[in-house]
């Protein structure tokens, strides 16, 4: 390392670890992203997506899939623990904003865009 370069683990910016960490960030937790990737891998070979995108933000976490990646969202799931004792953590967003479905089970939740399922039964 020369004068002047960084190390790349180092934070930059005067950031402290504490605000660099996941812990004031709201996750999909590893059951809850198999679910929405098993979804996602079905639709992409049935051809309906190609991309998605994923967001851990401080008030909810939310996963984007898109037809093109240089589209807006096709659908938004999002996950708000806030909303987890009234309407429900999990909600469905479609392109134009409107809430699709929302419920308290991510699994039902998603079976509102799990066309290719809904066609196999």
């Amino acid at each position: 390392m020369t004068f002047g370069e960084a190390d790349p683990s180092q934070i930059v910016g005067g950031a402290t670890a504490s605000s660099a960490a996941p812990a004031n960030r709201v996750t999909f937790d590893r059951r809850e992203l198999d679910r929405i990737l098993a979804l996602y891998g079905r639709m992409v070979a049935a051809g309906e997506w190609r991309d998605y995108a994923i967001d851990f933000l401080r008030d909810r976490a939310v996963f984007s899939v898109f037809r093109r990646s240089a589209e807006m969202p096709l659908y938004r799931i999002e996950k708000n623990p806030k909303l987890a004792r009234r309407q429900g953590a999990y909600s469905v967003v479609s392109a134009t904003g409107l809430i699709v479905r929302r419920g308290h089970e991510l699994d039902r939740v998603l079976r509102a865009i799990d066309k290719v399922k809904l066609v196999a039964v």
